[in-house]
């Protein structure tokens, strides 16, 4: 597993509480998703959210993201094409299957909203969930990591007691054929199993 980077109180106050609020709270019984996709020219693709707001987490947050990749995995910086804000929800008793990331993600990043106790982030050496590591769960703690196919093994699930609320916030690319080049991965192979399979 590469490198893992967790950056406590990542959102300014006013941000979090704003994201909090915008949820629905109440139990799903499913795993809610709401999308924001923005791009480098602030062109909103799609909006759950206010877009004026969308606009200003992408000028506040953005920065701080590909700094992240910059870090993580260079290479990929040149890759970029839009941010996407991401909101979840995730019943209090639901869990999403280990996973290693769809290959337009180039910076994955989560930022744990709510409630004061849940479950944080498991990675993993392989997909069967060995060698488990947790980074727990703290309100506006963010966690992000640079996917590599089949290497970035993880998922997350609630404790069982209440939703699991969380800002998922993706550095996304269009180019799937030159991530593969640079993680030095089979194109073919891997974009038919992202195709079979988008949810990875």
């Amino acid at each position: 597993m590469q490198n893992i980077k967790v950056i406590d109180n990542f959102l300014d106050l006013e941000d979090l509480n704003k994201l909090i609020s915008s949820i629905n709270q109440e139990n799903t019984n499913e795993i809610k998703v709401f999308h924001n996709k923005i791009n480098s020219k602030y062109e909103i693709m799609e909006s759950s959210l206010n877009q004026d707001f969308i606009k200003n987490l992408q000028k506040k947050y953005f920065p701080k993201a590909l700094k992240i990749l910059q870090e993580l995995s260079p290479e990929k910086v040149k890759l970029y094409d839009f941010s996407d804000f991401t909101l979840i929800i995730t019943d209090k008793n639901k869990k999403f299957p280990i996973h290693d990331d769809t290959p337009d993600k180039l910076l994955s990043g989560v930022v744990y909203l709510h409630p004061e106790k849940n479950s944080g982030t498991k990675f993993f050496d392989n997909q069967k969930g060995d060698n488990e590591r947790s980074i727990d769960w703290k309100i506006n703690r963010g966690v992000f990591f640079s996917r590599i196919e089949r290497k970035s093994w993880h998922s997350y699930e609630s404790n069982g007691d209440t939703n699991r609320i969380t800002l998922v916030f993706n550095l996304k690319t269009n180019n799937i054929r030159q991530v593969y080049k640079i993680e030095n991965k089979n194109y073919f192979i891997g974009n038919l199993r992202y195709k079979l399979n988008p949810f990875i």
